[in-house]
């Protein structure tokens, strides 16, 4: 009888933990982070920017792990850094010149090293002959242009030995043995996120990343994680530090409770070009697609894939017709500047935004799915298409397209367009305009 009580008592108390554990699974976003949901999607455009100690390798930002440096040698990297041309005033009028609204910049990256004067660790840039936080300068350069900053942090570490590394599918060649001591690391990532939530001013966004070391490779039936990260104390601190604050996580699975945006690597939404995006896109939180303007994320010597002027637009675009952010990196070089390959191009996109931004800005996605000739997207009485190439036959449809049209126009010389509403939809007459730009728009208002 008593071990009969006593199973019903552990049952209980089984039952009431669990019941606990779902209700601290449950999130409101605050009216603070609600609205700052719908800036981030209004901004819709961001630079990341991934530097750090591997740029000196000029092999990536993964150069750890592919070559399989042992920690101990990885460290010989420390007392040579030195950016002498890191400028945060450039890297923000860098972004600004582009048309972009926000910066998210990597302050830890999979090699645990930390690009602020944090207490937490020796392994930091303050700690190398450059001395200085550049992330303090950079935080300091955005409040002064009125860009956004939003930081990323790596949950995934081939530095430390309490990751639980043994686990993990990267950073088994770093050297390091024995088990890690997930409750001393995530300790470690709390400390370090309560410092950059407290001494850099209000931060857009925490952008985590790695969670994918610890779970089957992508497109896996099974996708659960080997380790308990303990998301719900991680995000708690952060919404209770600085509630506006956006939370999103590179898991490339549906958003977990807690988070405030889902991020699409190197795909739009929808699409699964690069093997990693096999979720579905969010429709309760905005979306964001993040992509290279060449083939690497950090600085690569020999990486000569750079993006087009045309291409960069209609990333661009083609994110915004999908309802999504496009968040665009660049990786300085190891003297902290950002090559000019790069600049160049984003300056000359930028000179299209300020032309075009009205149809981008501000904007979400269009009714009109996308198309084999481009995208659409909508603000308020007014729906921009996007054309990216030469409808077939001078003739755009618009398949049950029902809302009452007042007038269609070329958006930049407001010339008009011919159109026809009839029971199978909206149908455009091209025939006269020049389609010889990256992306010519077609603005139709609505009665």
């Amino acid at each position: 009888m008593l071990v009969s009580v006593l199973s019903k008592f552990s049952a209980c108390i089984g039952g009431l933990a669990l019941c606990i554990s779902l209700q601290a699974q449950v999130y409101t976003p605050t009216p603070a982070n609600l609205e700052a949901r719908k800036t981030f999607q209004d901004n819709k455009y961001g630079l990341f920017i991934h530097w750090g100690l591997s740029s000196m390798l000029g092999d990536g930002e993964w150069v750890m792990n592919n070559r399989n440096i042992k920690v101990e040698d990885y460290k010989r990297l420390l007392p040579a850094f030195y950016p002498a041309q890191f400028d945060a005033d450039k890297w923000v009028q860098t972004a600004k010149n582009a048309g972009m609204k926000y910066i998210v910049f990597i302050t830890r990256h999979h090699d645990g090293f930390s690009n602020w004067d944090t207490k937490q660790s020796d392994w930091k840039i303050t700690n190398t002959p450059f001395k200085r936080d550049v992330l303090k300068e950079l935080a300091a350069a955005c409040k002064k242009e009125g860009i956004k900053l939003g930081l990323y942090y790596s949950t995934l570490d081939w530095y430390r030995d309490d990751y639980p590394h043994e686990t993990g599918r990267t950073g088994q060649g770093t050297g390091r043995t024995g088990k890690g001591n997930y409750a001393s690391y995530l300790q470690f990532m709390k400390n370090q996120l309560t410092e950059l939530l407290t001494n850099y001013g209000e931060i857009m966004s925490i952008w985590f990343d790695g969670h994918w070391d610890q779970t089957n490779p992508e497109g896996a039936h099974d996708r659960s994680s080997r380790i308990d990260w303990r998301y719900e104390e991680i995000y708690g601190l952060i919404h209770s530090l600085q509630p506006q604050c956006m939370i999103g996580n590179n898991h490339h699975l549906t958003p977990l409770p807690g988070e405030d945006f889902q991020m699409f690597e190197r795909d739009l939404p929808g699409e699964n070009k690069s093997g990693l995006s096999f979720q579905e896109a969010s429709q309760e939180v905005p979306l964001e697609t993040c992509e290279t303007i060449n083939g690497a994320w950090g600085y690569n010597i020999t990486d000569r894939k750079y993006k087009t002027v045309s291409q960069v637009i209609q990333l661009l675009v083609g994110a915004a017709g999908r309802n999504a952010n496009l968040l665009l990196n660049v990786g300085p070089m190891p003297n902290g500047q950002i090559q000019p390959e790069f600049t160049d191009t984003l300056a000359a996109a930028g000179k299209w935004l300020e032309k075009y931004g009205e149809t981008i800005y501000g904007t979400r996605g269009g009714p009109i799915a996308p198309q084999p000739w481009g995208v659409s997207t909508q603000k308020g009485r007014k729906i921009y298409l996007h054309v990216f190439k030469q409808p077939y036959g001078n003739m755009i449809l618009l398949p049950g397209f029902k809302e009452k049209v007042k007038q269609v126009q070329v958006f930049i010389n407001r010339q008009p367009v011919k159109f026809k509403q009839q029971a199978e939809g909206l149908i455009l007459q091209t025939e006269g305009i020049l389609f010889d730009s990256a992306d010519e728009v077609i603005e139709i208002e609505l009665r």
